[in-house]
């Protein structure tokens, strides 16, 4: 019996690609679909930046920074910018900020739908695969300067480890071994990662080696915002294992950020984890 409410589009089976169906029966409700007015609106769209995450046995960390630039100016102190995609994923923004936040939100509802047409969850690589599609389908924007370029990290279930995978403005996808990271920042943060990386670090050591490599990102990228220890604004921190994600709280990242930003005021490097044959300082026992 037909309701006349409800189009026949959303009685028909279909696939279980909901951004397909969306791009079928109302493409102008997809974020690259949108119309931009005449010149450059990348100078006045507010970008975020800078995402890293780091691999430890059983799990992965991301964390990203909270500041959003629009040109020179601080458009924004507390964007948040590491999503759940699903119980075992996340993903970071980098670029356009509004546009990266609608892309994850269909990337979220593009997961839900798969689960409840197909009955499971989407493999990994197939989550992966699904936000290169959603990117490549955004490059009309960002050859007008609108990029997004976001990072997918989550918990493998069939080979119980932490993977991580980037991307590049053209949707192509990469995976990514131990750590990475990607925004304005992500140069230094991936000089600090190289120094603080192990194969052995625990989820809270994993934690503190993200929050260095983002205070090294602020110290010398601006659209990069650190520790705000005046404002109590601290990164978005995500842990996720083989019992999903979890979002570390305000107080656990203060109180961490606090040790780190303390630390280097007298040691370049802060609070590390234990390294071969020292203390938890480094030094030589």
């Amino acid at each position: 019996m037909s309701d006349a409410r409800i189009p026949a589009a959303f009685l028909r089976p279909g696939t279980s690609s909901f951004s397909d169906f969306l791009a079928e029966n109302a493409p102008d409700l997809l974020p690259a679909r949108r119309s931009l007015p005449a010149g450059s609106a990348a100078d006045i769209a507010p970008h975020g930046t800078t995402i890293v995450a780091v691999t430890f046995p059983g799990g992965l960390v991301m964390a990203g920074d909270r500041r959003a630039t629009m040109g020179n100016v601080i458009a924004q102190r507390d964007i948040e910018k590491v999503f759940p995609a699903d119980e075992y994923s996340v993903v970071g923004i980098a670029g356009t900020a509004g546009l990266a936040v609608e892309m994850v939100r269909l990337f979220q509802v593009e997961l839900e739908h798969y689960e409840k047409i197909e009955g499971t969850l989407l493999s990994l690589d197939g989550k992966a695969n699904r936000l290169s599609a959603l990117i490549r389908a955004n490059l009309g924007m960002a050859m007008q300067g609108l990029a997004v370029v976001p990072m997918f990290a989550g918990y493998d279930l069939q080979r119980g480890v932490g993977r991580i995978f980037g991307y590049d403005v053209t949707g192509g996808r990469h995976e990514e071994a131990s750590f990475f990271t990607v925004g304005s920042g992500s140069l230094f943060a991936r000089g600090s990662l190289k120094k603080l990386y192990r194969d052995d670090l625990s989820s809270d050591d994993a934690v503190r080696v993200c929050l260095q490599a983002l205070y090294d990102a602020a110290d010398d990228d601006s659209a990069t915002g650190g520790p705000d220890l005046t404002r109590r604004i601290f990164p978005v921190v995500w842990v996720v294992t083989a019992d999903g994600g979890q979002r570390l709280s305000e107080e656990a990242i203060g109180a961490l950020a606090d040790q780190v930003v303390g630390a280097r005021m007298t040691r370049p490097d802060g609070p590390v984890a234990p390294l071969p044959g020292g203390d938890e300082r480094g030094e030589a026992r």
